[in-house]
């Protein structure tokens, strides 16, 4: 089953393994030599070839320090300036891989923050095939510096993927196969999670799973194929089984786009395919039959995610808009165009969105272009999420509502399927740069109109450097390790705020430290009321403490307690084995919250930059 993708019509084509016609289905660069010198003439345009990829490479690799430039100036002092939970929860992550390693750790639940209840990691994508990986810098260096390199290496090491593949096996000319690579490596929606979300961009195994899939269409080893693929699956359920899912559907919906078109193609390719897609399923099974196990049978695990993130969706106006993060982007203008600005998952600019309808409508004959187009089509609606909008205001009731509540689905942020028409428009901007070498034009001419089209839909979206805000540093009582002389291994240290989503500095103390001490609370996704089997929310069992403190550092104002109110907070102290509880003088409203607590344990004493209440005497107690 092969798809030409050459310039004629594909409808011609003998046979989803793709056929370029140009770069060729199974080959790198077509054929290189024949008799009588081949293997010499082949020699120099291997070399060529390379020096010409690490070009691209590094072209990439520079554009990615680019756009991270702003928090590379201090990594542990500067934070996303919109929303600073995601990071710190992804650097306690980096730390329990840490912990993995050096300690033999369990690396599918972890009881170092959310204690006593824990919290399931398998639930919560801690990225252990990036973590473990990184494990030296993380020692070396901390987690807030392999936070910053993961995001960069991420942006570099996708659109490196994308133009490896296009180049080798899609298009025949680099600058094709570097602006399709371009556009899937940085793209507004790429930008958009890049400040937060390592895990979402670490996209650089996309294009070769994709690539696997299409080529077990027809391939003569179906076996050998379907293991490789197994490994990449298992490889990328460790980065992120979101992506991977998402990553199924684009290739099922595009085969089934295909067959759609040319029935005939199935005839030659349902044996290789279910042949490799038996051993894939078996393999990777059996390679994921355990953590998943713990996903959703283990302790802590969830069904379904928390009502706030469900109905995500994108406004139809976001596809017309530019991303935040790029030259042309305004956060004024993006404000309700989508979930919020770590999801600007559809925003493509109005030149970029008008020129990808064009290019699909010029290369209509071509069968992988149709197929293609309908793929982009198909998860753009879907990204819309339950209820259509333009410009904020509902419109009609969206397919999702009917899919939501789905297995699998029903974990699913939609308007993150917007990713994959970001990586459909990349590929179309790949094929249309190959193509336009054929229209007969005199060759400045051409040259001029296809950079003059390039300009025209890539400036606007142009990435600039993330940006930034300051955030509180570690407080030297951490970081001296004064804390060791009070909490032992089945005590916690609770931070003032008790960490939560909004209040995630306790987790970057604890990840500073590689998890030496346990916290409770904390930011991450755990059934309601700690109740394993329930729906999914943000954070563990509601905390009649945590709530308290989280109103007086908001607020300023300092209640007047109870007895009452004393007894039932000093319970939940003793829930959490507190050893003692630490507030920065730094910390805002940190006199109110200071004599806040004074009323639930008494009197603290100031160490270095920090207030202590010692508590051991008290949470020893018996309720």
């Amino acid at each position: 089953m092969a798809v030409d993708t050459g310039a004629a019509d594909a409808d011609s084509s003998p046979g989803v393994a793709v056929d370029t016609g140009a770069a060729g289905v199974a080959t790198s660069s077509g054929a290189d030599g024949g008799a009588g010198g081949g293997a010499e003439r082949a020699r120099p345009r291997r070399w060529a070839r390379r020096r010409q990829d690490l070009t691209v490479f590094g072209l990439f690799l520079l554009a990615a320090v680019w756009v991270t430039s702003q928090i590379w100036v201090d990594p542990a002092g500067r934070v996303a300036s919109l929303y600073s939970s995601d990071p710190a929860q992804v650097q306690f992550f980096l730390a329990h891989s840490v912990r993995v390693v050096l300690h033999g750790e369990f690396p599918f639940f972890t009881e170092q923050f959310n204690y006593p209840d824990g919290v399931n990691l398998m639930a919560n994508t801690a990225i252990l095939a990036l973590g473990i990986p990184m494990v030296p810098v993380t020692l070396l260096f901390g987690p807030a510096v392999t936070f910053v390199l993961l995001v960069t290496l991420a942006l570099a090491g996708t659109a490196s993927a994308w133009y490896f593949v296009l180049s080798r096996h899609v298009v025949r000319s680099p600058l094709a196969a570097a602006v399709g690579g371009w556009f899937c490596g940085f793209s507004p929606a790429m930008l958009s999670h890049a400040s937060w979300h390592p895990n979402i961009i670490s996209q650089f195994l996309l294009p070769f799973i994709v690539w696997r899939v299409l080529v077990i269409t027809r391939s003569r080893r179906p076996w050998r194929d379907g293991a490789l693929l197994a490994l990449m699956v298992t490889a990328q359920a460790f980065i992120n089984e979101e992506i991977l899912l998402f990553t199924a559907l684009a290739c099922g919906v595009f085969l089934l786009a295909v067959l759609a078109q040319r029935p005939a193609l199935w005839a030659a390719a349902w044996r290789p395919l279910a042949k490799a897609l038996a051993i894939c399923t078996v393999l990777a099974g059996a390679l994921l039959a355990y953590p998943l196990y713990i996903q959703f049978a283990g302790p802590m695990a969830y069904h379904g995610l928390s009502d706030a993130v469900r109905d995500y969706g994108n406004d139809i106006a976001a596809f017309f808009a530019p991303g935040s993060p790029t030259i042309g982007g305004d956060q004024r203008a993006n404000v309700n165009l989508a979930p919020n600005y770590s999801e600007e998952n559809a925003f493509f600019g109005w030149s970029l969105a008008l020129i990808a309808v064009g290019i699909a409508v010029w290369l209509r004959r071509e069968l992988i272009v149709r197929a293609l187009a309908v793929t982009g089509a198909f998860f753009a609606v879907l990204s819309l999420g339950e209820r259509v909008s333009w410009w904020d205001r509902e419109l009609i009731t969206g397919p999702w509502e009917w899919l939501v509540r789905l297995p699998l689905l029903d974990a699913v942020v939609p308007t993150r399927f917007g990713l994959i028409t970001s990586v459909v428009v990349g590929i179309l901007l790949a094929f249309a740069v190959e193509r336009s070498r054929a229209l007969p034009l005199e060759r400045r001419t051409l040259r001029t109109l296809t950079l003059a089209g390039l300009v025209l839909a890539l400036l606007p979206i142009a990435p600039m450097p993330l940006q930034m805000t300051s955030r509180p540093p570690v407080p030297d009582f951490i970081t001296a390790d004064r804390w060791r002389g009070y909490v032992g291994p089945d005590q916690t240290l609770v931070p003032i705020p008790v960490p939560a989503m909004g209040h995630t500095h306790g987790m970057r103390w604890a990840a500073s430290t590689n998890l030496d001490f346990k916290i409770p609370g904390g930011y991450f996704l755990a059934p309601r009321n700690g109740n394993t089997g329930d729906p999914g929310r943000f954070g563990g069992r509601p905390s009649g403490i945590g709530k308290l403190l989280e109103e007086v550092a908001s607020t300023g104002r300092i209640p007047k307690l109870d007895d009452r109110q004393r007894r039932r907070c000093m319970d939940e102290l003793r829930h959490w084995r507190a050893a003692i509880l630490v507030l920065p003088v730094t910390q805002h409203h940190s006199e109110q919250l200071r004599r806040t607590v004074e009323q639930l344990v008494g009197p603290g004493r100031r160490e270095l930059d920090v207030w202590v209440w010692d508590v051991r005497t008290l949470t020893d107690q018996p309720a």
